[in-house]
């Protein structure tokens, strides 16, 4: 395996996670400012991204723990909200399993929405690639995703209330989202998971502390999960 090969995978991931830049930025602004509406200090906004870098997981926190939710709902629900890391975890062992402890607690760690939508395609697309590859793909698209996760947490904690509502920074999450499952939905097994997590959580909404959340995604997994062991599809 050629060195050249590693690079040339690292700065391919690298041009294909720029774009999301322009989702992850508004994003961050977003949970900065929630952050410092919500009573954290800038240092601490900080360091949810850095320690948690979930986005979903971590609007799901604060929004209960504005509500005065119990801590265990608070665990609970940002634990359900992340319960897509395992799959997307089981979906990259075939390809990165076989890399250093210490790269694989990299990828573990960097293991976004963003990161794991982009890198599965690529993966899929050349499946003979050799892990190092692989590898450098994987970090390249996250390199530039995660300093602007951190930078513009920071500033929208730093800027809070003065970011006017009218800029509507929550677009980003829903748009986000989207673009990266819909792609995603190739087997019926996918659509119907996805269907049935929709249905369930518009039907529970009047469940309190988000818990509605928990047994949509729930029902989806398993929904998912039945026809594809039914039908392979």
């Amino acid at each position: 395996m050629a060195q050249s090969d590693v690079m040339s995978s690292f700065w391919r991931g690298v041009r294909h996670g720029v774009p999301f830049i322009l989702v992850v930025g508004p994003f961050a602004l977003l949970f900065g400012v929630i952050a410092a509406e919500a009573g954290l200090h800038v240092t601490e906004a900080l360091a949810f991204s850095v320690v948690v870098i979930a986005g979903a997981a971590q609007f799901t926190a604060l929004q209960l723990m504005g509500e005065n939710a119990p801590t265990w709902v608070v665990l609970l629900s940002a634990l359900a909200v992340n319960l897509r890391m395992v799959m997307y975890s089981a979906s990259l062992t075939p390809h990165l399993g076989g890399i250093a402890l210490w790269k694989r607690g990299l990828v573990a760690y960097f293991l976004v929405d963003q990161a794991y939508a982009v890198s599965i395609l690529e993966y899929e697309r050349d499946p003979d690639a050799s892990p190092a590859v692989k590898f450098a793909y994987f970090i390249g698209v996250v390199l530039p995703i995660v300093p602007f996760w951190y930078g513009l947490t920071a500033a929208g904690a730093l800027v809070g209330a003065a970011i006017p509502p009218e800029l509507g920074l929550d677009f980003a999450l829903p748009i986000a989202f989207i673009a990266m499952i819909a792609p995603a939905l190739r087997t019926n097994a996918h659509r119907a998971a996805a269907t049935v997590s929709v249905i369930l959580v518009l039907c529970l909404t009047w469940i309190p502390f988000n818990l509605g959340l928990i047994i949509a995604a729930l029902g989806g997994m398993a929904t998912g999960a039945e026809i594809e062991r039914r039908y392979g599809l």
